[in-house]
């Protein structure tokens, strides 16, 4: 896509770039749901006390529950792998509009489970739906909206990825797995009754010849008195180009642009998960619980979540004025200092109980850190980065595989966090999660340039080393 900043246009408005950002994200919204389930549910579900009462009628164990914890990021991991292709095929919003379908028919699944196979399938569909979305929703925002508001917008998956990931949070400790099934699972169809009126992509629809479409859609995103003529020219010419231009997948593949993208925007989701992220969701509550701590577990879990829905916001506010490497390097250092600090905290715990009788709050206070600092920078950010890193010719397949390497490494840390804590010790754990995010920061100091403001034309020209707006961005690659 031409990024054509609008923002240079008088007539341009901006105020319906936000409404579709926020159309496309409520389907993250409905995907954060299915990584929240998980911390809340697992007291409903799996027998721990002898006054236990089933949700279901039959037992899910321990090990049982792990695996449909993480089956949601192996299915989101599938998915990822061919969902480029489909976004190229019938367009983003088709596509996002027939996620609907798996996302229904996996909750339905989920609510109505009469054995641990149906559970199992439907979080599974869940993961693919949600999957999907992480990589529609982002490469729609990424090309309805203006330069100078991309990073803004591109941080509405998040917010609303968190959003979601609250919403059971708080229901689910007020409620049954029933009701708080029921109430997941209406979303994906609220989602699908909203997004059904806004328009596709200008960039889409050139692709594909449909002109007057693409006018309707510039028109409606930019406001009616919009002069649309220069960037719908713009978009023509580069579809043009690519046409006469247009290379072989390997070709594309081997461009030295190509290769720094797949390096940087899969380092980056690599290590996002690599920090322990998606542990720390689907045990939240577990994690509070075992502190010790006279704070309810369930309380602080909302806490963490609340603290979580801010700090994304704040980021939106900040992304397009402070830029992506200022955001990434005090995240990175934040996410290495809490979690050795669990670390050290659970280390000592497990050697004596009494020697962490009085500081139960030293892993909530580091737990919330981490999700403070994590929300404002490593978070967000490499989302939004894959969208402005690839070319046109390659995002889509590529950007599905950063995707894929991003929830494969999230399948493997939730699967096997309690396997882990078993066999070396939760503090111990948490040390891992420490040297992946202390590699982090290491990663974005020497590969990560700053995207900051800059069209998806100087992107791809500061990549091949060229000098963009006067200054040459150098990676060490």
């Amino acid at each position: 896509m031409v990024d054509y900043d609008a923002s240079n246009s008088k007539a341009s408005k901006t105020k319906t770039q936000y409404i579709a950002a926020l159309a496309a994200t409520t389907g993250a919204f409905a995907a954060g749901t299915t990584l929240g389930w998980s911390s809340p549910v697992k007291s409903l579900l799996v027998n721990t006390s002898t006054d236990f009462q089933p949700e279901y009628d039959f037992e899910i164990t321990s090990q049982d529950f792990a695996w449909i914890g993480s089956l949601v990021t192996l299915g989101a991991a599938v998915v990822c792998l061919f969902i480029g292709t489909i976004l190229q095929a019938v367009g983003r919003k088709l596509t996002m509009l027939l996620l609907v379908i798996p996302f229904t028919v996996g909750w339905i699944l989920v609510t109505f489970a009469s054995n641990l196979a149906m559970l199992d399938v439907g979080r599974f569909l869940l993961g693919i739906s949600g999957g999907a979305f992480c990589i529609s929703a982002p490469t729609y925002t990424s090309e309805i909206s203006e330069a100078s508001i991309r990073g803004t917008l591109g941080t509405y998956f998040q917010l609303m990825m968190v959003v979601g990931v609250l919403f059971p949070y708080i229901i689910g400790s007020q409620t049954t797995a029933f009701t708080l099934n029921l109430m997941c699972g209406s979303l994906p169809i609220i989602f699908g009754i909203i997004f059904v009126f806004i328009p596709e992509s200008p960039a889409y629809l050139v692709s594909k010849a449909k002109t007057s479409a693409a006018i309707s859609s510039l028109k409606w995103l930019r406001g009616d008195a919009y002069d649309y003529t220069r960037e719908l020219d713009e978009l023509q010419a580069q579809n043009e180009s690519e046409k006469r231009n247009k290379v072989s997948f390997v070709a594309a593949l081997s461009r030295r642009s190509t290769l720094k993208a797949i390096f940087i925007s899969w380092g980056l989701m690599f290590f996002q998960q690599a920090s322990g992220i998606n542990a720390i969701i689907f045990y939240t509550t577990e994690i509070f619980a075992s502190t010790g701590s006279s704070i309810d577990a369930s309380l602080s879990t909302i806490i963490f979540g609340v603290m979580q829905v801010i700090t994304v916001f704040i980021s939106s506010m900040i992304v397009d004025k402070l830029g992506r490497r200022l955001l990434l390097l005090p995240s990175t250092i934040v996410l290495t200092l809490s979690t050795f600090t669990l670390g050290i905290y659970f280390y000592m715990r497990d050697q004596n109980v009494d020697s962490v009788a009085d500081i139960g709050w030293l892993p909530i206070v580091a737990v919330c850190s981490y999700i403070i600092l994590f929300s404002i920078g490593i978070g967000p950010i490499p989302w939004i980065m894959m969208g402005e890193l690839f070319a046109n010719d390659i995002k889509g397949v590529a950007g599905s595989l950063a995707g894929a390497v991003n929830w494969m490494v999230a399948f493997i840390v939730t699967s096997t966090f309690s396997a882990m804590s078993d066999q070396f010790g939760i503090g111990q754990t948490f040390w891992i999660f420490s040297g992946f995010s202390f590699m982090s920061i290491l990663f974005v100091y020497f590969f990560v340039p700053e995207t900051k403001g800059k069209t998806l034309t100087e992107i791809q020209r500061m990549l091949e080393g060229e000098k963009v707006n006067e200054i040459t961005v150098q990676t060490k690659f």
